[in-house]
């Protein structure tokens, strides 16, 4: 995939809602939401391969917390215990790998996936 021309104002609020992201894995997950919002208001405007980003920002927000709700369920009988550090894992390596493209001028490469 080529490369797209972009500037660091361009790039910039993309790369916050991740630091966002990757910061609810240690605070009490209001930078989340913060994140969430932050994409939810930049998208429209953003250019096609950003919204790509935007996206699947989005898209973590909600389908983390679909797994963070079951994970609290199972929780209940144990089983999610084991759920959490999974779920920490993965909201770390979605963001990584979606950070790493957006560093590249690159839309992520799966923005509709469930796993990474």
């Amino acid at each position: 995939m080529t490369q797209n021309p972009h500037t660091r104002d361009e790039i910039r609020p993309p790369q916050i809602i991740y630091a966002l992201y990757l910061a609810g894995l240690v605070t009490a997950n209001i930078t989340l939401l913060i994140g969430v919002i932050i994409a939810y208001v930049y998208r429209k405007e953003a250019a096609p391969w950003l919204q790509q980003h935007y996206r699947y920002m989005i898209r973590t927000f909600w389908i983390g917390t679909l797994y963070a709700s079951i994970a609290f369920v199972l929780s209940i009988v144990m089983v999610g215990v084991l759920l959490w550090p999974v779920l920490a894992v993965w909201l770390g390596v979605r963001c990584l790998l979606g950070w790493m493209n957006l560093r590249k001028g690159q839309p992520p490469a799966r923005p509709s996936s469930w796993l990474c």
